[in-house]
C-alpha cells in the first residue's frame, strides 16, 4: 500500500500520483512512534463557553442536517436554526404570473443579442419572485420550557453557573446550568444518518415536571439575510397537524403552501406530548415529564412519513454520533503543530480542527453547501456555483474525496440544463448556473448573469478525482462535464480580428464583482483558470484516446496574455487606476498562481504583484477566502513566512469565533474555513513541481510540522 505521507520532514513525496492518493483510514508512517495522536490534537481544542453568542450557535449535524443550540443545548432562548439539505419551499407565484414569462434580457455582445439572466424591468414580478424562490426554511425549534419555584416563566437570566462544552472528537454538546440552585444536565447529539437529534435533560426539576421540550414550527420568511428563520406568528398560513400518537412516540404533518414534511418523536422516559394550547399557537407542542428525573428524547425531520416508535433512542444516537466522529478524525490526512515555537501554532492549529468541525457538520452533504452553510440563510440558503471550489476542494486534498464527491453530482444532473442554456445564449457545450438550489433555476441578477469563473471548476473536479482514481471509470464519469464545460469555454471566447487574438468580455462580471461587467475584458484570474481548463480538457480527450479538439487549440494558443501595467499583473485589461480606485474586494490576481497552478504566468512578475498587494491592497475590505487564497500564492511563490501570515492575519475579515464559524463577508462564512484547509493541506504536502517536505511553511526552525496522509495539489 502507497501513502502520500510525511510526517515531521521525513517520508516520501510526491512518488507518483498513484502513490499519492490511497485513501487510507488510518496513519501509515515509518512506524507506530510515527503516528500522529489524533486524538490528543482534537481534544485541546474542545470548544467551552459559559454564555450564548447570539449570532453563533454551537452546532451538532452530520453534513446534510444540522442543529444549532444556545447554551442551554436547546434553542430555548435563542431561536437558532435546523436546518437540511432537502428543507427548500416556495411561495405561491403572483396572481396571473408564470415561471415561463421570464426569458432573459437581451444585451449587445459584440454584435449579437444575447438573454441574460438578469433582473427584467418590464417584468419585475416574475423577476423578484425567481429570486426569492426556492428558499431554505427552517425545519422547527426545540426549546426547554422552565418555570420557577413561584411558577413564572424562566428568563435566561434566572440560569447561573451556565456551563457548555462540544466534545468534538464524539460530535456531542454537554450543556449544564442551575436553575433555583438546582442542576439542569443536557445531552444533545446528531445521528449520522439521519436527520435527527438525541436529546437527554437530566435534573431534580424535571421530577417537579418544571422542566418540559417545547417544539415549535415557523412559516418561511421572505428575507434574502435572516439569522433566525421564520415567522412564529403566521399561524393562519400553515398546518401542523398532530396525526399519529402513540404511548411513547409521535408524529407531526408540517404543510407549507406546497411543502410537506414530517416530525417525528420517540421518547423513552415517562412523558405525554401534546399541543400546547397555552402558547396559543397551533404549530407549539410540549413534551411534559410525568416521572423520574430525567427527559430522554429522539427528534427527527423527513420529507417522508417515517415511524417514530422506530426512531433511535438518545442513547443509541449518543453512540452512533461517537462511533462516526470517531472514524471521520481517524480518516483521511491530520496535521500537529504542537512541536513549533511560534507562539501563533495553536491558533492556527485551533483553526484548522475547528475548520474541520463545522465544515463536517455543515458542509459535507449530497448539495453543494450556501456559504453559511445550516446555521442561517444566506441568499435565500441557495448555493453559488463559482464557491463550490472553495467548500469540498479541501475534502480532496485531505484525502476524504468521499465527502465532496457526495454532492458533486449536481454537475451531470444540472449538464441537460445548462447545455439548453448555452444554447439559448447561441453557444455551444453547457453554459452552468451561478446561483441555483435543488434544481437548476437561475436567479436573475447582474452578478449572476455575467460571472464566468465557475465554468472552469467541473474540469478542475474531474482532475481531482482522476488522480484520486486514475481509471476508465472516473473518466467515463466526467467526460461528458468536462467536454461541454470546455466548449462553452471556447465558444465564449472572442476572436479580436484586429488583435489577432481572442479575448474574454465585455460583458462579464469578474471574481472581485468590482468592475464595470460592460466595460471590464480580459480580466486575470479569468484567463488563466480559462487556460487550465481547455488545456486539461484537451488532456481528457487525449486520455480517451480521442484526437485535440481543433477550436480548443486555436483558442488555447491565441488567448490573450495575463495583464500586465508598470511590471505587475492587473486584475483586467486597461484597467485605470487600479492601485488607487480597485484595492478592495477579492485580490483575484493573487489566485492565478496558487488556487490555480499557474498557466500563462511569469513567477517574477507574480512575486511583484503579490507584494503590491500585500502592500496596497485594503486588508479590512477582502474577506474569506482571500486570505487563504493569498496563502497559497505565497507558498507557490517561495514566501511562506507571508504564506503563515495570510492564514493568521489580524484583520476582522478573517477570524475564527469560539465555534470556529468564519467572520467576514455575510456572517457566518464557510468559504473561510474551507480556504484555510485547501491551504494548510497545500503548505504541508505541496503542489505540482514543489520540492521539499512541508513547502509551504518556513523552514526557520520556528513551524515543526508532523502530518499524514495528505494529497498534493494539482
Amino acid at each position: 500500500m502507497f501513502c502520500s505521507f510525511n510526517f515531521k520532514f521525513s517520508g516520501r513525496k510526491h512518488l507518483v500520483w498513484l502513490a499519492a492518493v490511497s485513501l487510507v483510514a488510518a496513519s501509515c508512517g515509518k512506524g507506530e512512534s510515527g503516528k500522529i495522536d489524533r486524538r490528543a490534537v482534537v481534544e485541546r481544542h474542545r470548544v467551552v463557553t459559559d454564555s450564548t453568542n447570539r449570532v453563533s450557535p454551537a452546532q451538532v449535524g452530520n453534513g446534510d442536517f444540522a442543529f444549532g443550540v444556545d447554551v442551554t443545548g436547546l434553542q430555548t432562548f435563542v431561536p437558532f436554526n435546523t436546518m437540511s439539505n432537502w428543507s427548500w419551499h416556495s411561495f405561491p407565484l403572483p396572481d396571473g404570473v408564470k415561471v415561463e414569462d421570464y426569458t432573459g434580457v437581451l444585451v449587445d455582445t459584440y454584435g449579437k443579442k444575447i438573454p441574460y439572466n438578469l433582473f427584467d424591468p418590464g417584468k419585475p414580478e416574475i423577476s423578484q419572485w425567481l429570486a426569492e424562490n426556492p428558499h431554505r426554511f427552517n425545519l422547527g425549534r426545540i426549546g426547554l420550557q422552565m418555570t420557577k419555584a413561584d411558577g413564572s416563566v424562566v428568563k435566561a437570566d434566572d440560569l447561573t453557573e451556565t456551563h457548555q462544552e462540544i466534545d468534538l472528537w464524539k460530535g456531542i454538546i454537554y450543556s449544564s446550568f442551575k436553575l433555583d440552585g438546582e442542576k439542569v444536565e443536557v445531552t444533545t447529539a446528531c445521528a449520522p444518518d439521519q436527520d435527527a437529534v438525541g436529546v437527554t435533560v437530566k435534573s431534580p426539576l424535571v421530577k417537579q415536571g418544571r422542566i418540559g421540550v417545547f417544539f415549535d414550527f415557523p412559516y418561511p420568511h421572505t428575507k434574502q439575510f435572516q439569522t433566525y428563520l421564520g415567522d412564529y406568528h403566521a399561524y393562519d398560513k400553515h398546518r401542523s397537524v398532530l396525526e399519529a400518537e402513540g404511548k411513547q412516540s409521535a408524529e407531526i404533518v408540517r404543510t407549507m403552501d406546497s411543502t410537506e414534511y414530517y416530525t417525528a418523536l420517540r421518547w423513552t422516559t415517562p412523558a405525554t406530548f401534546g399541543q400546547d394550547t397555552p402558547s396559543g399557537s397551533p404549530h407549539r407542542f410540549l413534551l411534559q415529564p410525568t416521572g423520574g428525573d430525567k427527559l430522554s428524547f429522539t427528534c427527527a425531520f423527513s420529507p417522508e412519513k417515517m415511524a417514530a416508535d422506530k426512531l433511535p433512542t438518545a442513547n443509541q444516537v449518543d453512540k452512533a454520533s461517537t462511533k462516526a466522529w470517531e472514524a471521520f478524525w481517524k480518516s483521511g490526512a491530520a496535521i500537529d503543530l504542537s512541536g513549533s515555537t511560534d507562539p501563533r501554532w495553536k491558533e492556527l492549529e485551533r483553526r484548522i480542527v475547528l475548520s474541520q468541525y463545522v465544515m463536517r457538520v455543515n458542509e459535507a452533504g449530497v448539495l453543494p453547501p450556501q456559504e453559511s452553510g445550516l446555521v442561517n440563510n444566506g441568499w435565500y440558503g441557495r448555493f453559488h456555483f463559482e464557491m463550490i471550489w472553495w467548500h469540498g476542494v479541501h475534502y480532496g486534498l485531505w484525502n476524504r474525496w468521499n465527502l465532496f464527491d457526495k454532492s458533486l453530482h449536481v454537475f451531470p444532473d444540472f449538464l441537460p440544463t445548462s447545455i439548453q442554456r448555452a444554447e439559448g445564449m447561441g453557444r455551444g457545450g453547457a453554459k452552468w448556473p451561478k446561483c441555483t438550489a435543488d434544481f437548476d433555476r437561475e436567479w436573475p441578477c447582474g452578478a449572476h448573469a455575467y460571472l464566468i469563473w465557475q465554468q472552469p471548476h467541473p474540469i478542475y473536479f474531474a482532475e481531482m478525482d482522476y488522480r484520486l482514481h486514475p481509471t476508465q471509470e472516473t473518466l467515463d464519469k466526467w467526460k461528458d462535464v468536462v467536454f461541454a464545460s470546455a466548449q462553452y469555454m471556447a465558444d465564449y471566447a472572442h476572436y479580436d480580428s484586429a488583435g489577432d487574438r481572442y479575448v474574454l468580455g465585455p460583458p462579464v462580471v469578474i471574481v472581485s464583482e468590482n468592475t464595470d461587467a460592460l466595460k471590464t475584458v480580459n480580466p486575470i484570474f479569468e484567463l488563466g483558470y480559462w487556460r487550465y481548463g481547455l488545456r486539461t480538457a484537451q488532456q481528457w480527450r487525449e486520455r480517451l484516446g480521442l484526437p485535440r479538439e481543433q477550436q480548443w487549440d486555436d483558442v488555447l494558443g491565441k488567448l490573450a496574455p495575463l495583464p500586465v501595467q508598470d511590471s505587475v499583473y492587473v486584475t483586467y485589461e486597461g484597467i485605470p487606476d487600479m492601485w488607487t480606485k480597485y484595492t478592495f474586494e477579492h485580490p483575484a490576481l493573487t489566485g492565478v498562481l496558487g488556487m490555480l497552478p499557474g498557466d500563462g504566468v511569469d513567477t517574477t512578475t507574480f512575486r511583484r504583484t503579490l507584494d503590491k498587494v500585500n502592500r496596497e491592497w485594503q486588508s479590512d475590505k477582502i474577506w474569506g477566502w482571500d486570505f487563504p487564497m493569498m496563502a497559497m500564492g505565497a507558498a507557490r511563490s517561495g514566501n511562506p513566512e507571508l504564506a503563515l501570515d495570510m492564514l493568521l492575519h489580524s484583520s476582522k475579515q478573517f477570524q475564527f469565533d469560539e465555534h470556529g464559524l468564519a467572520t467576514g463577508g455575510p456572517w457566518p462564512y464557510f468559504p473561510s474555513n474551507g480556504g484555510l484547509l485547501t491551504a494548510v493541506a497545500m503548505m504541508a504536502e505541496g503542489w505540482d513541481g514543489s520540492q521539499g517536505e512541508a513547502p509551504g511553511f518556513p523552514k526557520d526552525g520556528t513551524w515543526v510540522v508532523k502530518y499524514e496522509n495528505f494529497v498534493p495539489m494539482q
